[in-house]
């Protein structure tokens, strides 16, 4: 999901990310391992784009549960990315 940020100062926008981590093993330990690597790198990056910058982009939340009729697990990982055209 894309949000027109634009001013008068120039064009930009929010993008609202979705990440899932999915895994099969045992209980949530692996699936939160994982999950809090990816948040560790997200949370205030400033990767770089083809056009364009990031301006800011946040960890909002995460969402746990089991799927596959409790043989798996997930988890969504939600972030705000606010980009500005550059």
């Amino acid at each position: 999901m894309a949000k027109d940020l634009s001013d008068p100062e120039g064009a930009g926008a929010e993008h609202r990310l979705t990440l899932s981590v999915v895994t099969s093993a045992p209980g949530f330990s692996t699936a939160k391992g994982c999950a809090a690597v990816i948040s560790d790198l997200l949370h205030g990056a400033v990767p770089a784009l083809s056009r364009g910058r990031v301006v800011d982009m946040a960890f909002l939340k995460a969402t746990a549960r089991r799927i596959d009729g409790a043989s798996a697990r997930r988890i969504d990982l939600q972030f705000r990315a606010r980009v500005a055209d550059a």
